[in-house]
């Protein structure tokens, strides 16, 4: 069982650290920083996103998707419908912004495709389901052990 936790956990940290370095290389063509990317990428999947949803969607905190989302915002990515409380205010992306993530999306797909090089379709679903199990397992771990449960 060591050796699985091991393998796990190396795997995963070193992946995670591989997207963030080609995530800021790709990027930095479009002066975009790593969690710009990920507001983008789900505002240009769905316009009218709030900030509420880009939290959800981005798994990052309250704050940073207000730093993101400022920036963006002051460098003409996106605009909001609201000048008050913006949090839950509908965010478009402006013309610039359609013309960026088209760029970041076709770089996202060819990302996606070579990092996926050497699996079949049906191993590649396999393993997204895997994953997505895992990380359910692990939030549910995690829920419990916030709760007070420590019995999981």
């Amino acid at each position: 069982m060591e050796e699985h936790y091991e393998t796990f956990t190396v795997l995963i940290a070193r992946i995670n650290r591989s997207i963030k370095r080609i995530k800021s290389a790709e990027m930095a063509e479009f002066q975009l920083k790593g969690p710009y990317v990920s507001c983008l990428y789900y505002l240009s999947l769905t316009d009218g996103l709030t900030a509420a949803a880009l939290c959800e969607r981005c798994d990052e905190d309250k704050a940073a998707i207000s730093r993101s989302l400022d920036d963006l915002e002051k460098n003409g990515y996106i605009t909001c419908e609201s000048t008050g409380r913006r949090y839950r205010a509908p965010l478009h992306l402006t013309k610039r912004g359609r013309a960026v993530c088209r760029g970041m999306n076709q770089r996202i797909d060819r990302i996606v495709d070579a990092a996926s090089q050497g699996l079949s379709e049906a191993e590649r679903k396999s393993m997204y389901q895997a994953l997505t199990l895992i990380s359910e397992n692990l939030e549910q771990m995690r829920s419990a052990e916030q709760g007070g449960n420590h019995s999981i």
